[in-house]
């Protein structure tokens, strides 16, 4: 289960990154301002943070639900 888990991070990181990405290649292109990339990046961590809440969360009723057994 910790092992999922770690990938699902991962994966949700990945994710990340590559949005990011895409902000500052528009940045470059100069098609959206460095606030506008600022306010993007933070909500993008935002969400981040509250999908691996979740996934942290989820973990832990799992590793209960499996020592009751």
């Amino acid at each position: 289960v910790k092992s999922e888990t770690e990938k699902a991070r991962v994966a949700i990181r990945n994710i990340r990154r590559d949005v990011n990405g895409d902000f500052k290649s528009l940045l470059k292109e100069k098609e959206i301002s460095t606030d506008n990339e600022n306010r993007a990046m933070d909500r993008v961590q935002k969400l981040t943070d509250r999908f691996v809440a979740e996934l942290d969360s989820m973990l832990e009723a799992k590793e209960n639900d499996l020592m009751e057994v």
